[in-house]
């Protein structure tokens, strides 16, 4: 019996291979309508809030998504890209996709997207519309240096469930963190140098601050934690630098648990308190500036040093599509494409 291709059904394109860069999400406006949409999807996830959600549902739809949309909403828009009326996330992630296919030119027959795990473009419809361009063999690179459940694992949570829609998979490989490559803590140490230098002075102190995550999470054996020392360890040596002179801290806590210490807001204030007048903060774990590093840190935790009796303070951008963040993450791109061009 010969096989025969239905009337009117697409010749298959085949044979490429796709690279899908996916960073957390951002809300598609600042409107109380986007905000909520975007803090809905995103506090779901039961990766990101492990509470039951019978416990947890009655606070979110009760008492979160009715206040907390209008504060996020302010916040988005002292840091909005108003030229492309976009978060500077969306900017950035999607720029970096950009100039990753351009790095890639050399290898034929691959192809660069980008997604996000919240808002759009979603991990689905970006799958789908890799497959539709020939890519049989997929890297899923979610843009985070240090591994988290709540970061890297919802991302590849949530291509697993666009395959299971799948009548016809792609192969799919997952990227693995990159905390302690040394192309990413020599970058690190050069854009914190660089930054040093336009100011006129000298920071005492350089807070690495990453994101949180609840104690409870690492109790249960979460590395995150253990990543970000170790980015810290190496990046401290790599500035040739003493303890006291690069801290760890964690940022952006939610919630009335307890999340990992020291905290970021506690330990500027303490700072300032205790008579430290210059400080700079960098942000390691993010890849691209976004609400918490422009906002939350640039903006807010520069007040707060300022109100303490703190005299300069500073925030180093984060590595973003300059050209040492975009080799950083070519050389992870080009290690996991091994094999397949």
């Amino acid at each position: 019996m010969h096989s025969v291709r239905p009337e009117n059904h697409p010749a298959v394109t085949s044979g490429r291979v796709g690279v899908l860069l996916v960073n957390l999400g951002t809300p598609d406006g600042t409107d109380y309508s986007s905000m909520r949409r975007y803090l809905a999807e995103f506090l779901r996830d039961r990766r990101v809030i492990e509470w039951s959600p019978l416990y947890w549902y009655p606070i979110l739809y009760g008492i979160v998504l009715n206040r907390r949309p209008q504060k996020v909403g302010k916040a988005y828009e002292t840091i909005w890209n108003k030229e492309r009326d976009e978060s500077y996330l969306r900017t950035y992630t999607r720029s970096q996709a950009e100039k990753m296919a351009a790095r890639l030119a050399d290898l034929p027959g691959v192809s660069v997207d980008w997604a996000m795990r919240y808002g759009n473009p979603p991990i689905a419809e970006k799958l789908a519309s890799l497959q539709g361009r020939g890519c049989e063999r997929i890297l899923l690179f979610p843009l985070y240096p240090q591994y988290a459940a709540a970061t890297t694992a919802t991302v590849n949570d949530k291509a697993f469930d666009a395959l299971k829609a799948m009548r016809w998979q792609p192969a799919l490989r997952t990227a693995p963190p990159y905390h302690d490559d040394d192309a990413y803590i020599t970058a690190l140490a050069n854009s914190i140098n660089a930054h040093i230098a336009t100011l006129g002075w000298e920071p005492e102190v350089v807070l690495t601050s990453f994101h949180g995550i609840p104690q409870s999470y690492f109790d249960k054996g979460d590395p995150y934690y253990c990543h970000c020392a170790k980015t810290r360890r190496l990046l401290r040596e790599k500035l040739g630098w003493d303890e006291a002179r690069l801290m760890m801290t964690f940022q952006s806590r939610f919630g009335p648990e307890e999340w990992i210490k020291p905290y970021t807001d506690k330990t500027v204030e303490e700072l300032a308190r205790t008579g430290v007048k210059r400080i700079a903060v960098v942000n390691p774990g993010f890849v691209s500036d976004c609400l918490e590093t422009l906002e939350e840190i640039a903006v807010a935790a520069g007040e707060t040093f300022h109100h303490n009796g703190g005299e300069k303070f500073t925030h180093i951008p984060c590595l973003n599509d300059g050209e040492e963040g975009m080799a950083v993450l070519e050389k992870q791109v080009r290690r996991e494409l091994q094999g397949w061009v």
